[in-house]
């Protein structure tokens, strides 16, 4: 009688997770795959939804804006993931230690991660405009010396200001996780390296980076997807634009959803992204599993 308590239990604790999972995510993604298959329109037209085979994914690898979107979505990874996951780590080893304020520190440096993406990326859009704050302040660290940029609109910014506001804003998420993990080291081999008389330095690479396998591997592997699905701050703030500097998969999913109305070929792509990022994690996954075996 009690297990079969127990069985109920926790079957209706497990059950409303698995509706919604089944629901929201599932059940739309299978929908995809099919859709992916089709011309279906967003908004039924004159002509019939009908099944087009291959027709939407050879049509993907004739498109020059889904790759330079890919190649933009690689770069932002290449550049924001170990940026983000070395300064996380950095600030993690600060307030971890035994100084006055850290409570302070933490929740100053968690902050922008509780706000909206959308509510930040309108914020740095204000300090990116050419009488903005950022231009004042290099201004005044030139002396003068420095000529005011519009950095989302020159091709040759945007895209990296995007990139610092990002880090900036989800450096605050790594670092709890890195925290938790320092957190969870032994405090006694600190002590047996302190009286063997190793300097901070080695007991960083022998204690504490070893205690952190795990920890790195997962904000790593969750860093990456999230750097992959980038949409907010590039649609907030520029768009795309300009000339496509700063355009990315999500958005071009979204603009051929959305505003070109194909929900097939929407759905091709949303398919195929899926599957690159997930090639992605799992190979990360595997050398950095294999790292820690070695």
């Amino acid at each position: 009688m009690m297990r079969r308590r127990e069985l109920v239990t926790q079957v209706s604790l497990f059950l409303p997770a698995f509706i919604l999972l089944l629901v929201f995510m599932v059940t739309p993604f299978l929908m995809a795959i099919v859709l992916s298959f089709t011309n279906q329109r967003l908004i039924p037209g004159p002509v019939p939804t009908r099944f087009v085979g291959w027709q939407n994914y050879v049509m993907m690898l004739r498109d020059s804006q889904f790759w330079a979107g890919l190649k933009n979505n690689f770069v932002f990874v290449l550049v924001v993931v170990p940026l983000q996951s070395a300064f996380a780590l950095a600030l993690a080893l600060l307030v971890n230690a035994k100084l006055r304020f850290t409570k302070f520190f933490r929740t100053l440096y968690f902050m922008p991660t509780v706000t909206t993406m959308v509510v930040v990326s309108v914020i740095w859009s204000f300090l990116y405009h050419p009488d903005g704050l950022v231009n004042r302040l290099l201004s005044s660290v030139s002396f003068g010396h420095w000529e005011a940029v519009d950095f989302l609109r020159n091709r040759s910014w945007a895209f990296p200001a995007i990139m610092f506001m990002s880090i900036w804003q989800g450096v605050g998420f790594q670092m709890l996780i890195f925290l938790a993990g320092l957190q969870e080291i032994p405090e006694f081999l600190y002590e047996a390296a302190d009286v063997d008389g190793a300097s901070p330095i080695r007991k960083f690479w022998h204690i504490t980076l070893p205690g952190l396998r795990n920890t790195i591997t997962f904000v790593l592997v969750s860093t990456t997807i999230l750097a992959f699905r980038l949409f907010d701050q590039v649609m907030v703030m520029t768009a795309g634009g300009p000339q496509d500097a700063t355009y990315t998969v999500m958005l071009h999913i979204y603009n051929t959803a959305f505003r070109r109305l194909n929900i097939g070929y929407a759905s091709a792509m949303t398919i195929a992204f899926f599957l690159i990022v997930l090639a992605v994690s799992v190979a990360q996954r595997f050398v950095l599993w294999e790292e820690k075996e070695g």
